[in-house]
């Protein structure tokens, strides 16, 4: 009977669901169970395939925009990341019952961009293109109210019309190392513009990425769990890489290891981005355990206690 080779896994805390998440999946579970199937969802709740699947098997019907939905009184529940202003007008004008699971530490980013604009202020949103929260918070303000900067770059070519009167915000799930690149380059750029009083990237992703600057400099490779269109999990990835992590993969279930390049491995970190469930971590630990002699340590880089309650329309009917 051959042996196993050894296997070091090193195990990073924080990992997986954040607390807007957990919020999110709740809605959509606690809708059903108040109200049974179908319950509309637009766009993925959250950026990760096994949770949507998941929420499909139980009722869940997922719409890329409203005029997919028939004429209903089922309720129709906004995503955590966010919907522009006209969303929910739409969503008002066709008398739905609409739930908004926007995560807070997103909402809160669109009331300061609201505030900034009623001060006068042009707003400079750091983020993605075409991610549903940076559309999320442009749709909050009028048309040309802000301008998107993805690069460094971006900000030396801004030519605002204003450069006294501005303010910045940022997508919640941004590199923060990157993100303070940019901070940097708009202060230094427009030393009056002002920013938000508390920063605008989440305590999860914060922590997240955290615990994988300790952890990818002492292994010879990295695994991050969570699906390609999720930013905080690619931002995981690109965190790992920029430590110095040889091999850093991306990956959503045990069956998509590549196993060839993982053969060499003798210490291996593992993370999950925040809508990555943390049964998906230990279904590729399991993985790894029926080829090498596995051993497990935790590398914990902070505590997290944050819990954000249900939407105010299912706590009532909750309550009744």
């Amino acid at each position: 009977m051959m042996t196993k080779p050894p296997l070091d896994i090193l195990l990073c805390a924080p990992r997986g669901f954040c607390a807007g998440v957990v919020r999110a999946i709740d809605a959509v579970e606690k809708a059903l169970a108040i109200h049974g199937a179908p319950v509309y969802v637009r766009h993925e709740i959250v950026h990760n395939k096994y949770v949507v699947e998941n929420l499909k098997r139980k009722g869940a019907v997922f719409v890329r925009e409203l005029d997919e939905i028939p004429d209903t009184t089922a309720p129709v529940i906004f995503s955590a990341h966010g919907v522009p202003k006209s969303v929910p007008e739409a969503a008002q004008a066709r008398n739905f019952f609409a739930i908004d699971a926007t995560c807070p530490l997103v909402t809160k980013v669109h009331r300061e961009a609201q505030v900034h604009h009623k001060k006068g202020r042009h707003i400079i949103l750091i983020g993605h293109g075409g991610h549903p929260e940076v559309i999320g918070t442009m749709g909050q303000l009028p048309e040309g109210a802000a301008t998107l900067v993805e690069t460094v770059d971006d900000i030396a070519r801004l030519q605002p019309a204003d450069p006294e009167n501005l303010a910045f915000v940022t997508q919640t799930t941004l590199s923060v190392d990157d993100t303070q690149d940019m901070v940097d380059a708009l202060k230094e750029r427009f030393p009056s513009i002002v920013g938000p009083h508390k920063e605008d990237i989440c305590y999860a992703t914060t922590n997240r990425q955290g615990a994988v600057k300790r952890v990818a400099p002492q292994v010879d490779a990295m695994i991050v769990v969570g699906s390609p269109n999720s930013s905080n999990s690619q931002r995981l990835r690109e965190v790992a890489e920029r430590e110095g992590c040889p091999v850093v993969r991306l990956i959503l279930r045990a069956e998509d290891i590549d196993w060839s390049v993982f053969g060499n491995v003798r210490r291996l970190g593992i993370t999950a981005g925040a809508s990555a469930p943390e049964i998906l971590v230990e279904e590729i630990i399991d993985a790894f355990a029926e080829r090498y002699e596995v051993s497990v340590e935790s590398v914990s880089t902070a505590d997290e206690s944050v819990f954000f309650p249900l939407p105010r329309e299912l706590r009532e009917q909750a309550a009744e």
